[in-house]
């Protein structure tokens, strides 16, 4: 009885070891960022899978696996520039695939894409826009704009395809030797002349000021002669004695009765200063006559002496 049962039982179990290797084997994961397309007998489906397990049967299907997620392919090449030289570069190349087109993409540029297609299709656009350009603006702000240039020619041929190029990006730049050290030199020569145009324009913007200043100045200057009439200026004469008068300080003063003029006693050799203290002196005004002309000698006449 147990031989005949041992013998029942062991299709059994082979079929169950049969179902386990087989779930084993035939079973493949799609991860987060993938989508994973069924190839039967090497025909790929059109529709992508999500994230997760997918069953499938050994030997005869497969799942392959393709990133939905954005690439960061780096490559390093020389590019050619506008004038002959050979400059060392290391870029980045962001790309992603359109999920919608994965099997397209498989269909026509197989597994190994990103070989056969973006890398290729990289290299020419690449040295295609660095030819237009000189060494040196790939040290200067030209650097996005051949960035730009190469993203977009890459776009143009592989947009088609099923390929996103999100960006392209110089990361690093290797010049020649000698070619490095003259464009060190001339870019501080740029700076210079930068700064030297900057100062001028200070310069000139200072000379503008002043001019206005001095515009201000006269128009401000024309106004009050202007204004300055003789009755005022001998109404300002009659203030100034007034202030004069009333002021706690010894002073001579001067004046052809129109126009005050103010000497120190000290300076006009006088001593104002007394027992009761500093007193205040005005002298008056009075006009100096001219002395009039001494009278003309007549000669005398010789008297004659009687004979």
């Amino acid at each position: 009885m147990s031989a005949h049962t041992h013998s029942r039982r062991a299709p059994v179990r082979a079929l169950l070891l049969g179902s386990a290797a087989l779930l084993v084997t035939g079973c493949a994961s799609v991860r987060q960022d993938q989508v994973g397309l069924r190839a039967s007998a090497g025909k790929i489906g059109d529709k992508p899978a999500g994230p997760g397990a997918k069953l499938f049967l050994p030997g005869f299907q497969r799942v392959i696996t393709v990133p939905s997620r954005t690439v960061n392919r780096e490559v390093r090449l020389d590019l050619p520039s506008k004038e002959g030289l050979n400059i060392g570069a290391e870029v980045s190349i962001l790309y992603r695939i359109q999920i919608e087109k994965a099997a397209q993409i498989l269909r026509e540029a197989g597994e190994q894409y990103e070989e056969n297609v973006i890398l290729p299709v990289f290299r020419s656009a690449a040295a295609d826009v660095a030819a237009r350009f000189m060494a040196k603006d790939m040290h200067s702000g030209e650097r996005t704009v051949i960035e730009k240039a190469i993203r977009e020619q890459m776009t143009s041929v592989l947009g088609t395809r099923g390929f996103v190029i999100e960006n392209v990006l110089l990361k690093q730049i290797r010049l020649p030797a000698g070619l490095a050290e003259a464009v060190e030199q001339k870019l501080e020569a740029e700076q210079r002349s930068e700064q030297m145009r900057f100062i001028l324009e200070r310069e000139r913007q200072e000379a503008e000021r002043r001019r206005i200043e001095a515009e201000g100045v006269r128009d401000a200057q024309r106004i009050i002669s202007e204004g300055l009439t003789p009755l005022l200026l001998d109404y300002q004469s009659i203030q100034a004695f007034r202030e004069l008068a009333t002021s706690g300080n010894a002073k001579t003063i001067i004046t052809d009765g129109k126009t005050p003029f103010l000497i120190n006693p000290s300076d006009a050799g006088t001593t104002m200063a007394s027992d009761a203290g500093p007193r205040r002196t005005i002298v008056e005004p009075r006009r100096v006559m001219p002395a009039a002309p001494a009278p003309a000698s007549t000669p005398s006449t010789p008297q004659r002496g009687r004979p």
